[in-house]
């Protein structure tokens, strides 16, 4: 089975421009990107648009294919566990106007550059079908669904703040048949969520895209996991590629890296990992 090309998350190697990001991805030896596509639609420096303008051509004409966009909904805090609880996706009532318009941006990028996926956290949905911030996080995912669905994208919602489960019991009520999963096994890990390998066997169906990051469980409940190089953690990678592998069509497999000041060589050691899986 022909698998896309590896692609590599472009927040994990910190760029300061394009020209950065380029010269990174040339190193590593990725062909392919998730671009974070908020700071392209919401400049705020001086030199923007000389560091960032035209990103998704420059990105082509170096021979890079965008894979994906990764929206970052409005205030999140990643702080500790309950700070992104309280302020993260599309749960708070205080940044949701603002989530909504930045959304808007976003799919109007995608539909000009051509961008088909788009990926992003919903916030933590709730599994209490009676749970009044469950319905209203469905109604404001099923408006930003048939946005994206306008502008000629689909999206695809990050795991690791719900249970499988609840994750799959929300795609059907959603019932919009443009939203996926983006699939992260280190996020089961570090919020505490379930097993990564039946959880990626559970929502195999419905994944567009595979993170590829790995973490290790915490060992104070109520606090974060810790992020750590594929490899270095508890996703049984053997496994994981099986039931990855089994699926059809190929996903493609997006290394990354949040973590840790070896960037570029923790991002060369899962292509590693990927080859021997």
């Amino acid at each position: 089975m022909l698998r896309p090309p590896v692609g590599v998350c472009s927040w994990s190697l910190r760029p300061q421009s394009v020209e950065e990001l380029i010269a990174a991805l040339h190193r590593i030896g990725a062909t392919a990107v998730q671009l974070a596509l908020t700071p392209l639609v919401e400049p705020r420096e001086d030199d923007w648009r000389e560091r960032w303008g035209s990103s998704c051509r420059r990105l082509r004409d170096a021979g890079i294919t965008i894979a994906s966009g990764m929206l970052e909904t409005v205030g999140e805090d990643y702080t500790t566990l309950e700070s992104i609880k309280a302020t993260g996706g599309v749960r708070p009532d205080s940044t949701w106007s603002a989530t909504l318009a930045r959304a808007q941006e976003v799919a109007q990028l995608a539909e000009a550059e051509q961008i088909a996926l788009v990926t992003f956290h919903a916030g933590f949905i709730p599994h209490e079908a009676n749970d009044r911030s469950r319905h209203t996080i469905l109604a404001r995912l099923r408006t930003l669904a048939d946005l994206f669905a306008a502008h000629g994208a689909s999206i695809a919602l990050e795991t690791g703040q719900e249970t499988a489960t609840t994750l799959l019991d929300a795609l059907g009520d959603l019932d919009r048949a443009s939203v996926g999963v983006n699939f992260d096994p280190a996020n089961m890990i570090l919020y505490g969520m379930g097993d990564p390998v039946a959880a990626l066997a559970a929502l195999a169906p419905r994944v567009r895209q595979i993170h590829i990051k790995d973490a290790l469980p915490t060992t104070t409940p109520g606090a974060w996991g810790s992020e750590v190089a594929v490899g270095n953690g508890a996703v049984d990678w053997p496994k994981f590629f099986a039931v990855a592998n089994a699926h059809t069509p190929a996903i493609r497999f997006v290394i990354e890296r949040e973590a840790g000041e070896t960037r570029e060589a923790d991002i060369a050691q899962a292509m590693r990992v990927i080859q021997d899986g």
